[in-house]
């Protein structure tokens, strides 16, 4: 078996083909970058998808070495995220499950982060740190789905870093290079922590930190404290959740899972619990065809499809919402 896996609900159009082996043949992507100082724009995002998306997927097939007859199945995301962006790949899948007749299943990008996570690290029943753009969040498989145990209670760890990079006229996404500037200072600012049980609150920090900017504090200082006192506080609220799940696996997953100081943090969390700590292998941190394409194989395995004329985009889809039938537990 094969799938193809179309992602589109942000920046990235990315197709992907994988095996029914967990084997990932083929991974293309094209990413909409913004102008230095603004962050994404829809429209001008779902654009640039358009112009892209054929040339990606073509790609994508040539680079698996598998025709499209040889497709059991097409999976794209259907949410969450920007609508303009999600509707365009909706439009290539739909078309493409339609004219070779193959199976369309939908795939939660949330959820997508997650299996592409536990296929590249093994993982079996991980408490699971999905960190990007738009996920801040702290969940563990029950009874069918995931639950949601902590979570942002405003902006993401990823908007996070990439608002204040519009303050200092970078384009989006911009963690890496907050976390560049932020290795060239040791000097620590202070700058709000608000957890709330299994909870953070970003936007504080975030307003905190554009104002010191302003007031004359040295760019290198801001970026060290901000990323400091971010990730502190979600490896604070990591600890409380794997105390409570008593999981012995800790995986994080998502963009932002690349921060090699949230890395550290989390590692130690997991050391604390006799824990074995995860992170999803670097190519699949950011948005891919691959996490899309590998959950889209998992829930043909379970028979988990939608008619094209139901492949209806969900711009503000909650993973703890969907029934994930090919998991135990």
């Amino acid at each position: 078996m094969y799938c193809l896996g179309i992602e589109s609900t942000a920046h990235t159009f990315g197709a992907s083909v994988v095996a029914d082996n967990g084997k990932i043949l083929s991974d293309v992507r094209d990413v909409y970058t913004s102008a230095p100082g603004s962050g994404i724009h829809p429209r001008e995002a779902a654009e640039h998808h358009s112009e892209v998306a054929s040339r990606v997927v073509a790609e994508s097939l040539e680079q698996a070495s598998v025709k499209t007859s040889d497709l059991s199945g097409i999976a794209i995301a259907l949410g969450p995220g920007l609508g303009p962006c999600l509707r365009v790949g909706a439009t290539v899948a739909r078309s493409l499950a339609a004219y070779f007749r193959v199976p369309l299943a939908p795939v939660n990008h949330a959820i997508g982060h997650i299996e592409i996570g536990i296929l590249t690290t093994g993982a079996t029943d991980p408490l699971v740190i999905l960190v990007s753009g738009g996920h801040t969040a702290i969940a563990a498989f029950s009874g069918g789905r995931w639950r949601i145990f902590g979570e942002t209670e405003d902006i993401t760890i990823g908007n996070l870093y990439d608002m204040f990079a519009r303050e200092i006229n970078l384009p989006s996404p911009a963690g890496q290079e907050i976390e560049r500037l932020s290795e060239k200072s040791s000097r620590f600012i202070s700058l709000p922590y608000v957890v709330k049980g299994n909870d953070v609150s970003y936007s504080g920090l975030l307003t905190a930190a554009i104002a010191k900017l302003k007031s004359g504090a040295q760019l290198e200082d801001v970026c060290y404290s901000l990323q400091e006192v971010s990730c502190s506080m979600l490896a604070e609220a990591v600890e409380r959740s794997l105390a409570y799940t008593k999981k012995k696996e800790l995986l994080l997953t998502g963009g932002v899972a690349a921060n090699r100081v949230l890395q550290k943090k989390l590692r130690d969390v997991a050391a604390i619990h006799a824990a074995s700590f995860h992170v999803v292998d670097s190519p699949y941190t950011g948005d891919c065809g691959a996490q899309i394409a590998w959950t889209g194989m998992l829930a043909l395995r379970a028979r988990v499809t939608v008619p094209v004329s139901a492949a209806i985009v969900r711009p503000r889809w909650r993973f703890e919402d969907v029934d994930i039938p090919w998991r135990a537990g």
